[in-house]
């Protein structure tokens, strides 16, 4: 591997597809006796919110009339 202009280097397919690394996912870099490693970092649990919450705008309901309908279950 070559390092770029940027100190870029290009992480090999494989590697990535062995790690579920894409593009716009999130590594950490290590220095460990004089060795650079890369992981996958737990889950981000706000990154996973927001991906939830984009795909909530799709759906379509009132929050008061889910109130009301599930405060009549709970009476009735």
């Amino acid at each position: 591997m070559k390092v770029g202009p940027k100190g870029q280097v290009v992480i090999p397919q494989e590697f990535r597809h062995a790690l579920n690394i894409y593009p716009g996912s999130k590594v950490l870099f290590k220095l460990a006796d004089k060795k650079l490693e890369i992981e996958k970092p737990p889950q981000d649990a706000i990154a996973i919110f927001r991906q939830t919450a984009k795909g909530m705008g799709k759906l379509r309901f009132h929050p008061h009339e889910a109130y009301e309908e599930e405060l009549e279950e709970r009476i009735n």
